[in-house]
């Protein structure tokens, strides 16, 4: 009896094993969904507006920067200044460290994508951006650009007078990382907030994606040294530190001048 009993056993033992070994096999082809979670968008951006952001980084060929400059500062502030495109030129910039000869611009199209459309749609008949168009192509190496959202605990930028440098800290987040890292910046944007060096921090929708843009502004590259080791006098800055370098797999920083045209300066 206890040698049927002890064979019973040891076939069900195996049986359940064999379940399970299938079960985890099974489970790797099957997509999880958890129902709680929402787009990045819904999570992270602001609720109260409706502001898309686009930047733009043009590598000009170095013999061409001061000529790309001049007519960026003839037809750029025109687009801006006229009330029938719902846009915005929030700065412009060229890069003074990092990738040289490359210019840097962020608009903010209010309205969202809609706006984003009718500005482009209205610029195919604007006769001044079409030549616009054609002369920067011949003083261009390349370009790429991004749309962007704006992290709700952030500051909207707003325009700010100079002289002053801008810093954009860029970082390329591993997937599925985006809502730990706002939870984190959530807390650490206070410990950044007391020389008002925050400018804007941002998130990719197009372009490349798990993309950060934060903006910083300071007098000089000093003060950005001296205000960077203020913030670790701050409880929980080291934290942030600690926890948020982990999600990220590439970062770069660009040191930037901003144009004459530009409302941040």
């Amino acid at each position: 009896m206890c040698g049927l009993l002890g064979g019973q056993y040891l076939g069900l033992s195996a049986s359940n094993n064999r379940n399970r070994e299938d079960s985890w096999f099974k489970s790797l082809f099957v997509r999880k969904v958890d129902p709680r979670k929402d787009a990045h968008s819904h999570l992270l951006a602001k609720k109260e507006d409706n502001n898309l952001y686009k930047i733009q980084f043009h590598n000009v060929k170095p013999e061409c920067l001061e000529a790309y400059n001049t007519l960026c500062a003839e037809v750029l502030p025109s687009i801006h200044r006229d009330s029938g495109y719902p846009c915005e030129l929030v700065g412009t910039w060229n890069t003074w460290y990092g990738e040289q000869d490359q210019a840097v611009h962020l608009w903010r199209y209010r309205g969202g994508y809609p706006a984003l459309t009718e500005v482009m749609n209205k610029l195919k008949s604007n006769k001044d951006f079409l030549e616009y168009r054609k002369e920067r192509g011949k003083m261009l190496l390349s370009r790429r650009n991004q749309l962007l959202l704006e992290f709700s605990f952030w500051n909207e930028p707003v325009p700010r007078d100079g002289p002053n440098i801008y810093e954009l800290r860029s970082y390329q987040l591993r997937p599925g990382t985006m809502i730990e890292w706002g939870n984190y910046w959530a807390r650490a944007i206070s410990y950044r907030q007391h020389n008002r060096e925050a400018v804007g921090g941002f998130f990719s929708q197009i372009g490349d994606l798990y993309m950060v843009h934060h903006l910083w502004a300071y007098k000089d590259l000093q003060s950005r040294e001296d205000t960077r080791n203020a913030a670790w006098q701050h409880e929980g800055w080291d934290e942030v530190v600690y926890y948020t370098v982990p999600l990220i797999q590439h970062m770069e920083s660009r040191i930037m001048i901003p144009l004459k045209a530009s409302p941040l300066q």
